[in-house]
């Protein structure tokens, strides 16, 4: 099998903010896996929060280009064969070799996997901003979804009058993303009032690793999900100790395999289960789509936040994030227009 890679720059619709910081564009890698005259794709999201970049990645591609072997179905052997490390890298190269597999057998990733083509519907994210900014936005998509991902943590005790102004214009199902921005006496203070707005569950409260996060499951009013808590299979039982639940994200995981593993684990341990994605094209996206069914909740709304998804293919359909009967993952590059 032969390994091409390259750097992509997608352009987010309007600038996206979290309690870290704001972006305006987010790289990513594009794999190639050629056999036999077929080609399968997947896309790659670093994550700095776990000191990747597309360099890094793009770095980690050429040194292992060469380690596939010659059989796209060995996935364990192959797997064998990555170091076990750049999981945005190890992402792209899982989900070419699932798209190269559904394409040389006719039939998409999620049939062939054995799953139902339809999960739960998507949230969307409404990033954080002043809460009259937040609310003025969610009028503005909340006829298009079933759910809303409200991003918080602005450090500014305004957190909880963001969630009552969206509350105000919407009835939808609302869930917050912290991502590591409070202390354990925000969390207790803010969580009850949550509870009141009916929030469903809160991501990702405090700080991964915090001491007082078991301590906050047992207090928290509504469920706690962890993200940054929950990097792989290994992170799991430990999750259990200070979550309700997990977030499970492709490019954290290194790919469908590792994310499956993660399910089975979870539900053992009766956790909920989230599937969530970062800013990504439609081709990131129509991989985790091709499981989705398996999750209780789902927030793959990376390729709408972008200005212009350069992987069609996935459909939202009634809120839905529908992958394609097409084989494999299902999406196309888009050909651009020419000058």
């Amino acid at each position: 099998m032969k390994l091409t890679a390259r750097k992509v720059t997608l352009e987010l619709a309007e600038p996206f903010t979290i309690s870290r910081g704001t972006q305006d564009t987010a790289d990513v890698v594009y794999v190639e896996i050629e056999h036999d005259g077929v080609t399968g794709y997947g896309e790659g999201n670093p994550i700095d929060r776990y000191d990747e970049s597309v360099e890094s990645a793009l770095a980690y591609l050429e040194e292992h280009t060469d380690r596939l072997g010659d059989d796209p179905w060995a996935l364990d052997e192959i797997e064998s064969r990555l170091s076990r490390e750049q999981f945005g890298a190890r992402c792209a190269i899982d989900a070419a070799l699932h798209d190269l597999q559904g394409k040389l057998t006719g039939i998409p990733v999620w049939r062939l996997l054995g799953l139902r083509r339809a999960g739960p519907p998507t949230s969307f994210t409404i990033w954080l901003g002043d809460p009259d900014d937040m609310a003025r936005r969610t009028e503005a998509v909340s006829d298009r979804f079933k759910r809303l991902k409200l991003k918080i943590g602005g450090g500014d005790g305004l957190d909880v009058e963001r969630v009552r102004a969206v509350r105000g214009v919407t009835d939808l199902p609302l869930q917050v993303d912290v991502n590591e921005a409070w202390s354990p006496e925000e969390a207790l203070e803010a969580l009850p009032q949550l509870a009141q707005l009916g929030v469903e569950y809160c991501e990702q409260p405090l700080e991964a690793g915090d001491p007082d996060g078991p301590k906050l499951k047992q207090r928290s009013p509504i469920p706690i999900y962890v993200d940054e808590d929950c990097h792989t299979l290994d992170d799991v039982a430990i999750c259990a100790e200070r979550a309700h639940g997990l977030t499970i994200k492709l490019a954290k995981s290194g790919g469908i395999r590792e994310a499956l593993r993660m399910v089975g684990a979870g539900r053992a341990l009766g956790l909920g289960l989230m599937l969530g994605c970062m800013n990504e094209s439609g081709l990131a996206v129509a991989a985790g789509a091709q499981i989705a069914s398996l999750f209780d909740h789902i927030d793959l709304d990376g390729n709408l936040l972008l200005r212009h998804d350069p992987w069609p293919g996935v459909e939202l359909v009634d809120g839905v994030q529908l992958p394609s009967e097409s084989p494999g993952l299902g999406v196309r590059e888009a050909v651009s227009d020419p000058l």
